[in-house]
This record gives C-alpha cells, sequence and structure tokens, in this order.
C-alpha cells in the first residue's frame, strides 16, 4: 500500500478559541498563525469572519500574513456569512470557505425547525455561492457522527456536484464510537458519487474521550484530512488534539499515513498555545503534559534507565523535550537514586548507597517529591563523602 498524505486542518483559532476565557487577541491570534504555519499544518481555520468585527480582522490579517498554507473561514449556509468570510479572506494565497449546516435529525427538527429536503436545497446553495468566491469549499454536514448514512451520502453527493472540495464529517457531539466513526467514512467512499474527487475530513469533539481515535478510525477508511487543535482546545470536552493524531500516525508507520507537520515543534507550540490561551495542559496529557516523559515508579525507572524504550515508545527529543524526567518519590528505587545522584556529581559504593537509600525513603515519605537540593542536604547530613 502506498503512504497516504493527511492534511492537517489546525481550527485552534476558530473552535479553540470558543473555549470560555481563551478568546485570543490580533497580535496573539496572529503570532499562533505564524507558529502553525512553523508546525506544518496545511489549513489554518483562522477564526468565523461573520461574528464579530475583531474576528473579521484577525481573519484577515492571518490571511494577509500567510505564505504557503491554506488560510480558512467558517460560515453558515449563509449568505451574510459567505459574503463576510470570502471578504475577509481576499488577501489569502490559498483561501477556502468552510460552509455547511446540520443534517442529523435532532439539528434538522429541533434546531433547523426544517425538512431533509430543505436542508439539502441549502447546502447546495450554500456551495454554490462559496464557489463563486473561491475555488476550495469546505463543506461540512454538523452533526454527521448522528446523521443518518443513506442521507448523509445524499448531502455529500449533492455537495460535491455544487462544486464542494472537502467534505467535513463532524462527530459534533462526540457520540461516536470508533468503528462506529469509521465505518461511516467507509460508507461515504463506497456510495458517493465522485467522492474520489473530493477530500474527506473528520472532525471529532471529545465528549466521551474518543475524538483521537474517531480521527484516526476515518484516517484509516479513507479520510485524508484531520481537523484538530494543539492541546485539544475546544466547544466542551475539546477537539481532536493535533499532537496525539500526528505521533500515532508515526508511531505506527504500517498504517501508511503521514502529515508534514514538524513534530520536534510540538512542545513549544502547546506551551505557547496554552499560555497565550491561559488554558493550562493537565500533566498527564498525552505526548505534551509535563508528565508525558517523567517517571516516579521504582520499576519503571530502573527500566527506562537501562534502556529508555522499555517504557517509552517515544523519544522525548522527537516531539521537542531535551529529556526523560526520573522524579524521586517513595515509589522510586535505588537504581533511581543512583542515576539521579550520578547526575548532580555522586558515584557511591553499594554500601553507600545502601544508607543513602534508607536516608532517602525517610526524606520521601515526608514530600511528595525529592529535589536535587534535598539529595545534597541528604549527602551532607549523612556525611555520605566521608565514608565513600
Amino acid at each position: 500500500m502506498s503512504v497516504q498524505k493527511i492534511q492537517i486542518f489546525d481550527t485552534t483559532l476558530r473552535d479553540g478559541e470558543q473555549v470560555p476565557g481563551c478568546k485570543l487577541n490580533m497580535d496573539e491570534k496572529l503570532v499562533i498563525a505564524k507558529q502553525l504555519e512553523l508546525l506544518g499544518v496545511d489549513v489554518i481555520e483562522a477564526g468565523f469572519p461573520v461574528s464579530s468585527p475583531g474576528d473579521f480582522a484577525a481573519v484577515k490579517a492571518i490571511a494577509a500574513q500567510t505564505k504557503d498554507v491554506t488560510v480558512c473561514g467558517l460560515s453558515r449556509a449563509v449568505e451574510q456569512d459567505i459574503l463576510t468570510a470570502a471578504e475577509a479572506l481576499k488577501p489569502a494565497r490559498r483561501p477556502r470557505i468552510h460552509t455547511g449546516i446540520g443534517t442529523s435529525e435532532s439539528h434538522i427538527t429541533h434546531k433547523l425547525r426544517s425538512t431533509q429536503d430543505n436542508v439539502l436545497e441549502r447546502a447546495v446553495e450554500a456551495v454554490r455561492m462559496a464557489k463563486r468566491f473561491v475555488e476550495d469549499v469546505e463543506f461540512y454536514a454538523e452533526d454527521a457522527g448522528r446523521t443518518d448514512n443513506v442521507f448523509l451520502a445524499r448531502v455529500c453527493e449533492a455537495a460535491i456536484k455544487a462544486g464542494a472540495t472537502v467534505l467535513n464529517i463532524p462527530d459534533t457531539t462526540g457520540y461516536c464510537l470508533p468503528e462506529e466513526y469509521g465505518a461511516k467514512i467507509k460508507y461515504l467512499v463506497e456510495h458517493v458519487k465522485g467522492i474520489e474527487k473530493v477530500t474527506l475530513s473528520t472532525h471529532c469533539h471529545n465528549d466521551l474521550g474518543l475524538a483521537t481515535a474517531n480521527s484516526i478510525a476515518g484516517a484509516i477508511n479513507g479520510a485524508r484530512q484531520i481537523e484538530c487543535t494543539i492541546n485539544g482546545v475546544g466547544e466542551r470536552a475539546g477537539n481532536t488534539a493535533l499532537e496525539e493524531v500526528v505521533m500515532i500516525m508515526r508511531q505506527h508507520p504500517y498504517l501508511n499515513l503521514q502529515t508534514n507537520i514538524n513534530s520536534k515543534l510540538l512542545s513549544e507550540t502547546s506551551a505557547m498555545v496554552s499560555h497565550m490561551m491561559r488554558m493550562p495542559v493537565q500533566p498527564n496529557k498525552a505526548i505534551v503534559g509535563a508528565n508525558a516523559f517523567s517517571h516516579s515508579s521504582g520499576i519503571h525507572q530502573d527500566g527506562v534507565i537501562k534502556h529508555r524504550e522499555t517504557y517509552e515508545i517515544i523519544d522525548p527529543r522527537d516531539v521537542g523535550v531535551l529529556d526523560s524526567s526520573i522524579v524521586l518519590t517513595a515509589r522510586s528505587g535505588r537504581a533511581a537514586l543512583a542515576f539521579r545522584l550520578q547526575k548532580i556529581g555522586y558515584n557511591f559504593d553499594k554500601n553507600t548507597l545502601d544508607r543513602a537509600y534508607a536516608s532517602f525513603l525517610q526524606v520521601a515519605d515526608r514530600a511528595k517529591e525529592v529535589h536535587d537540593k534535598d539529595l545534597h542536604v541528604l549527602v551532607e547530613k549523612e556525611n555520605l563523602l566521608v565514608e565513600n
């Protein structure tokens, strides 16, 4: 099987910024957009231009700043939305309008108070209108995760005929299981006429903690674009985390899926977005969390010290982290203590190390973590240098 390129569509500046408390100003958006381009994303969804004058200005400024990356503006299937997005994207070298409408029975009945035929008509009109301004039009079928596959295929086929170049199949509510979502993508690949002319895209939310798994299932079954955010920020429980899908594909080369992402910039990009959005990254967050390459269990520490791959499937340097961290706690063993003592200049024989370990455990039982300064104090207090 030939290697397939997966485009990375980053929506940190649109879906990610919708998180309460994560509002970014113009300067912050421009800095993050520049970093995303350096990172190697293929598409930056810069915002929702019609939503506010500030967002319109930010999308326009990002469109003017970027070089090779596609810049995308969101719109509903509403004429003014599309006109505003088109105006904001005028400076972009590679503009894309992202327009769409809800397609699930829930959205059609309760949100739109409409019918399937009317939704189909509005979808076609929106794509045709967007196509008047840009060649690259992405259509989203909102709540596709809960949309009947037969109707979803009808909508997708109509969008292709109207000129869509990308079809976004969102699991808007994070409802799907990976096998369900993968099967949905496969169904579209097999039943939509003209599907080979467009790019299928995933956009998965994390309400059940399955956003990353669903996105990968979608890619395995034919999607060639993944919509995601740095640190997984986004509505409610968040979006698919960019750093997770990128490293999953890299660590599983047999999938024959690859991206253009420079993974060595993942850690610094994560830190930048976290700082500017005032949104801390949980320590145990995959790939970019503070504890992602930290070890405190004695069994794990011993293995990592002997050979990193015993407990680490990713070289920390591949994501921009300098090294693994051996954290000393009451659960740490002699190997970890000896390792950390050597790091700060102490090389003890077995007897001295045994004595040091006994003293270390007393300190560790009182403190959550034992730091280098604590080890210096321990060595001096127990006269270990004299003994050794």
